[in-house]
Order: C-alpha cells, then structure tokens, then sequence
C-alpha cells in the first residue's frame, strides 16, 4: 500500500521546526542536505542561502515528514494561510496526548483533545511555525488510518 508523506516549505527555518519535531517524535534524520551541497557553476548558491536546508526527512513509524527552506528568490511562503493539515492516527489516547501536548507546545490549540461527536479522540492546532496538525485515536482502528 502506498504512503503518504508530508512536505512543507519553510522561510529559512526548516532546520528549527524539525528540531523541534524530532524531540516530540524521536529518531533520526534519514537525510539533511544544504543548498551548498548542490552549489556548483551550473546551480549558484548564494551565501545567505548556503546553509539553508534544501531536503530534510524525519521517518515516523512508516512515513517521512519532508521539508525544504524556500530560497528567497521564489518569494515567502504565507504563513497564515491553510498551507494542509498533517494529521496523525495514533494508536492509543496517550500516544495522542503525548503528541497533541508536544507539538501545541508554543502554537495555538484550535480544538483540546477530546472525545469528537463522529466517536474518536481528537484535537487540532497549529504549531509555532504555523503548521496546521490533527491529531486522532479511533480504538476501531488504533493508528491504521
């Protein structure tokens, strides 16, 4: 069966927001690459982007979270627009606390965990960066939608 995985573009602050990802999640980084990486006569780089993430990866359980920083040359990402939601099926009510609770860290709540009116635990923020997550247990089906 085939995956999905998210991809979200960042401002320059990739590396931030997956730092702050992989201390809720755990793990480590599949791969982080730089824009210097690819820099070479044929793809010129500037200094203020060298160092700017062009691909970071994040596996968790059998998903990637992916990211780059926009280079400045492509304009700014809106970050108060509806960029997508990453939603996450847990498997257990505290596996969904423990993620709600640590990812919200510093962000807005737009909706507590809690028993939802459709019959799963579930609750809906966005975080500090300005990314938009849903987080849900369904004890039908533990973490497997």
């Amino acid at each position: 069966m085939a995956l999905i995985n998210p991809y979200i573009n960042f401002n320059g602050n990739a590396e931030e927001a997956f730092n702050f990802y992989k201390s809720v999640f755990g793990g480590e980084f599949a791969i982080i690459s730089r824009f210097k990486d690819l820099a070479g006569p044929e793809f010129p780089v500037s200094e203020n982007e060298a160092n700017k993430i062009m691909h970071i990866a994040l596996p968790i359980g059998k998903n990637i979270l992916m990211a780059n920083d926009v280079p400045e040359s492509m304009g700014r990402v809106n970050e108060n627009e509806n960029r997508s939601k990453i939603s996450i099926s847990t498997e257990s009510k505290e596996e969904a606390d423990k993620l709600f609770h640590g990812l919200s860290e510093g962000g807005k709540i737009e909706m507590p965990m809690a028993d939802s009116p459709w019959g799963s635990y579930f609750g809906m923020f966005r975080d500090k960066f300005g990314i938009e997550w849903m987080i849900d247990f369904d004890a039908k089906y533990k973490g497997q939608i």
